[in-house]
């Protein structure tokens, strides 16, 4: 029997491989591992590559969880490159500023960016390469241009008016002329392209040694020019998404103070998988949730597309999504049962609450004699009349609501980014950067960035596990994936998507695992989820029973999820995830990659 078709050919090979959401990303990792970069080198490349290609989905003002396997080490850890809330913000001081929700947009929702550190702590802790080697990538595309997707063009088109009107650095940095640049031409960025050289001349100045240079960048960054650049341009007040005009709160001090913490993952075995996920202070946890309950399901006589896989696998994920809302925060601050939310007995008691019918309800669990506790009603419910430009994380394109009538997907306003690493040596990475989007906070003077607004997912009411405090992280939605087989790295794989990360990712490992459908087939497959719990962004909207999917899945199924219930919305055929996926196989000595076909950008590399 032949192989299924796949939109690319699932790559095999020994030396290395690569996988990200931009093709010039992997190159430029791929590049380092053919030079004699291992695993971490190739992916800090990549990663200060995707802030340069990829501005409207990342940036050296936003965040990224990592997860490597170091083989020197035998063991898996979490680098948390997800900056917390300055000091100074408090529930006290948004609500006199009358607000009930951070905004999604401006100066007032950003936290410390974490993205810099976190690379530059894998680099030095775990990476061999000096730091112009790793760096040289991304200040050539910032120097010399790089060609922009339409997708970059969009974004920058539907925040037009606001650049020309309200942010005047992001104007000068992004419009050409008054207008946004055409799809295909080549765009520079020599604000940014300065702020890397001057980081990589001064670490280079404080001396020979790689450790010295790298300590160096970072002290540029977080105690030197660029932070002194956020902390003056923080009192500027800047429209945001509430209508009215705020200054931002980080401060030098807060950027000073900032090193990304170094963690053991959170584990769930599997079918023969050891799952590795980022503490609850992400969502990565919901992925174990979910795979806890799965457990006690037959997905592998259901069949990767039917209708019976779609409903279990959207219902299990209802309810490990309650327990998020209800129970996930930075654990430094709020204490998570997780080893209770990830126990098989717990796991069992809310497998019997899947029904044979959509529920429409949110269904957070009791722990350990401990009563989940959920945001309030009138903002469970989202504040759709105010969204605006530049909010939030928007990942789905427009959608019908009556199959099979389709419309191609619309731009989205922000996503994030990916990439995955596997060496020869056994070394494996997944990450995940997002924040600074260009369109969602203005270009910060001289730097050429902007800054996150991760603060957006914050609550403003108190006593919640995600309730807004300084120095906290927020409850991100990044969350990368690392699965180990008999201890040994196998498999990394991620995508971008907000709320949907957890969702998506989970159907492509599940597809691999029980289908066992290589790296690729489990990509291209249709994809689906679930909107029916709060979304993590501003306005925090929620749609209760709703499912979207490719329209391939088939009007067959598509009938029979909604005789059950669903509230199901069908997407364009190819719209749905965006995921990157390296593989490991000890025993036939192969390493294997994958990139999505979706949006026309992503790639994998190998050889």
């Amino acid at each position: 029997m032949s192989a299924a078709f796949t939109t690319r050919p699932e790559l095999l090979g020994t030396h290395g491989m690569v996988s990200s959401t931009h093709w010039l990303a992997s190159a430029a990792g791929m590049a380092v591992l053919e030079a004699g970069g291992n695993a971490f080198d190739a992916a800090v490349a990549a990663g200060l590559v995707l802030q340069v290609v990829e501005p409207h989905l990342n940036g050296p003002g936003g965040e990224v969880p990592i997860l490597l396997h170091s083989a020197a080490e035998g063991a898996v850890r979490v680098i948390s490159g997800q900056g917390p809330a300055p000091q100074s913000a408090d529930i006290a001081t948004f609500r006199r500023l009358g607000l009930d929700l951070v905004p999604g947009t401006g100066l007032l929702p950003a936290c410390v960016p974490g993205a810099f550190d976190a690379w530059l702590q894998l680099l030095g802790r775990y990476g061999t390469l000096p730091l112009r080697n790793v760096m040289d990538y991304a200040i050539g595309y910032a120097e010399r241009g790089y060609p922009l997707v339409p997708r970059i063009s969009d974004a920058i088109a539907s925040v037009e008016g606001l650049f020309a009107d309200h942010w005047p650095t992001s104007a000068a940095t992004y419009l050409h002329h008054g207008s946004p640049p055409a799809a295909g031409t080549l765009f520079r960025n020599p604000d940014l392209a300065r702020t890397y050289q001057r980081i990589l001349a001064e670490a280079e100045a404080a001396g020979s040694d790689r450790d010295l240079q790298i300590g160096a960048a970072r002290d540029a960054f977080y105690r030197g020019f660029v932070a002194e650049a956020i902390a003056d341009y923080m009192p500027t007040e800047v429209l945001d998404s509430s209508g009215r005009r705020h200054p931002g709160l980080l401060t030098a001090d807060d950027l000073a103070g900032f090193q990304a913490p170094i963690e053991e993952p959170a584990c769930l075995d599997y079918h023969g998988y050891t799952v590795c996920k980022t503490g609850p202070w992400g969502q990565g946890p919901v992925f174990l949730q979910q795979l806890a309950l799965l457990d006690g399901f037959d997905l592998t006589a259901a069949g990767p597309d039917s209708p019976d896989f779609v409903h279990t696998v959207v219902e299990c994920a209802k309810l490990a999504f309650a327990d998020r809302e209800a129970w996930y925060g930075d654990p430094d601050y709020v204490e998570v049962p997780l080893a209770g939310l990830l126990e098989a007995a717990y796991s069992e008691q809310r497998r019997a609450l899947v029904g044979a019918e959509a529920s429409r309800e949110l269904r957070p669990g009791t722990v350990a004699g401990r009563a989940p506790r959920l945001p309030p009603p009138e903002l469970l419910a989202g504040k759709p009349e105010a969204a605006g430009v530049g909010v939030g994380e928007p990942t789905v394109p427009g959608v019908d609501r009556a199959a099979p009538v389709r419309r191609p997907p619309e731009p989205v306003d922000g996503d994030t980014c990916h990439v995955d690493v596997v060496d020869r040596h056994g070394n494996m990475v997944a990450a995940t950067p997002s924040g600074g989007w260009l369109q969602s906070s203005p270009v910060v003077p001289g730097l050429g960035f902007g800054l996150t607004t991760r603060a957006q997912m914050f609550w403003l009411t108190e006593g919640l596990p995600n309730s807004l405090a300084g120095g906290k992280r927020p409850r991100t939605t990044l969350t990368p994936s690392l699965a180990l087989r008999e201890g040994e790295p196998s498999l990394a794989f991620g995508t971008p998507g907000g709320d949907t990360q957890d969702q998506w990712s989970l159907v492509f490992f599940l597809r691999h695992l029980h289908a066992g459908m290589d790296l690729q087939a489990a990509i291209d497959a249709p994809m689906f989820h679930t909107t029916h719990f709060p979304s993590s962004f501003y306005p925090r909207e929620s749609h209760p029973g709703q499912i979207v999917v490719e329209g391939r899945l088939g009007d067959r199924a598509i009938r029979e999820l909604r005789r059950r219930g669903h509230e199901v919305l069908v997407a364009d055929d190819w719209s749905l995830g965006r995921l990157c996926a390296v593989a490991r196989d000890p025993q036939r000595a192969l390493l294997k990659a994958a990139a999505n076909p979706r949006g026309m950008q992503g790639y994998a590399a190998g050889r």
